[in-house]
């Protein structure tokens, strides 16, 4: 009577994980199978105060996330999941100040535009701005501190985006 028991249980047991189908990932990205490329074109820098190096590290770094982070092959243009959008933000603005009016704390921030087409599973398509920013010593001037800001705020815009366009939970 035991093994018949047991038996039901395996054989239902398989008729649920075959039936089921869970996906996961420790990106937390959630990529149906049927698409299979992505194309990240070039966000020039639009905004008023520019950097040389922004946009080609914005645009390398968000290529490079989808290589590291998912099997999609990385196609010039026209991808499953397609990427484009400009740089339209880069400000310096004082964040503390003393009692004597004079800033201790300067805030940089970079806000990029980004449309994004899934072709796939257009529903998930947008287009939005995505800021981020870190702070720096008032004492430093923005020239010196940019090689160590731009590479930390680059990350946290690219991190947002990816999970913006591919944690669809």
């Amino acid at each position: 009577m035991n093994i018949r028991k047991i038996l039901l249980l395996v054989i239902g047991g398989l008729f649920i994980i075959t039936g089921c189908k869970v996906s996961y990932s420790l990106s937390g990205a959630s990529i149906s199978p049927d698409v299979k490329t992505v194309s990240v074109a070039y966000f020039p820098n639009s905004a008023t105060m520019v950097s040389p190096i922004l946009s080609s590290t914005f645009t390398d770094e968000l290529q490079s996330k989808f290589a590291r982070q998912t099997k999609l092959i990385q196609v010039r243009e026209e991808g499953d999941l397609a990427f484009e959008g400009e740089i339209i933000g880069y400000t310096s603005t004082p964040t503390a100040v003393t009692a004597e009016e004079y800033a201790t704390k300067n805030r940089l921030t970079i806000t990029v535009r980004v449309r994004f087409a899934n072709r796939i599973e257009p529903e998930y398509s947008f287009e939005r701005n995505f800021s981020a920013y870190e702070e720096y010593d008032s004492n430093r001037m923005l020239s010196d501190a940019e090689s160590e800001l731009i590479p930390a705020i680059v990350e946290q815009l690219v991190d947002d985006i990816f999970n913006a366009a591919v944690s669809n939970w």
